[in-house]
């Protein structure tokens, strides 16, 4: 049995939590700042991959990054690199259609989270930045950690925009999902069968994952509030 699919997706899914894990941080802290209209107006377009069919986000994937393309032409001029049909091109598309999911559980943990211990920090003469790193962090921490969880789930899974801007090469660009169908199509519904077990024991370990993560959080935040008051 060929288990590349296998080794692709989950290097894949990898490399673009990894990217939207930074991101979705930044977006979630920054955007949380701003003013109600501007952060309404920032919400749908950072949302919008979530509700989007995957399909639509790929169509503007190959829009934005194929080869006769502005963007993947000047790639291809500079770096010599194609941004479509490669197996890196999949994380475009898995980081984009998860980013959604890591922003809003990252804004979730933000927003519930107690201001008073950050102004405490600061009033001990510490730097928005230690305060960042050192109090708001690790009291958001779990709610973080469930969004990367599903964020890596999500593009573990990710088919329709990875099927549209990387394709289905065996040994090159194939992923669980792509697999998947592909089997079925040809009507190998034994190797399909296979490859949707391995799917199913990695989401149920994710599900855990985040049960486990969700049962930790209220317990740790209780003590924190109380240290304030």
């Amino acid at each position: 049995m060929d288990w590349y699919p296998l080794f692709n997706s989950l290097r894949i899914a990898a490399i673009s939590t990894v990217i939207i894990f930074f991101l979705g941080i930044f977006a979630a802290w920054y955007v949380g700042k701003l003013p109600r209209l501007v952060k309404g107006i920032l919400d749908v377009v950072l949302t919008l991959p979530l509700v989007l069919p995957p399909t639509v986000v790929g169509y503007f994937l190959l829009r934005l990054l194929g080869p006769r393309r502005v963007l993947g032409m000047w790639f291809m001029e500079v770096f010599g690199l194609r941004l479509t049909m490669v197996w890196y091109a999949a994380v475009f598309a898995s980081a984009v259609v998860a980013f959604p999911l890591m922003y809003r559980t990252a804004r979730g943990a933000f927003e519930a989270f107690d201001k008073d211990l950050a102004h405490a920090a600061r009033t001990l003469g510490r730097s928005n930045a230690w305060t960042f790193w050192r109090v708001t962090l690790p009291c958001c921490k779990q709610g973080i950690l469930a969004g990367t969880v599903l964020a890596f789930a999500r593009a573990l899974g990710e088919y329709g925009a990875t099927a549209m801007i990387a394709g289905y090469t065996p040994g090159r660009t194939a992923t669980i999902s792509t697999t998947v169908y592909q089997l079925w199509r040809t009507g190998d519904d034994a190797g399909a069968m296979t490859w949707v077990l391995v799917n199913l024991a990695i989401s149920a370990v994710v599900l855990l994952s985040i049960n486990m993560l969700e049962k930790k959080g209220p317990s740790r935040a209780r003590p924190a509030s109380r240290e304030v008051t």
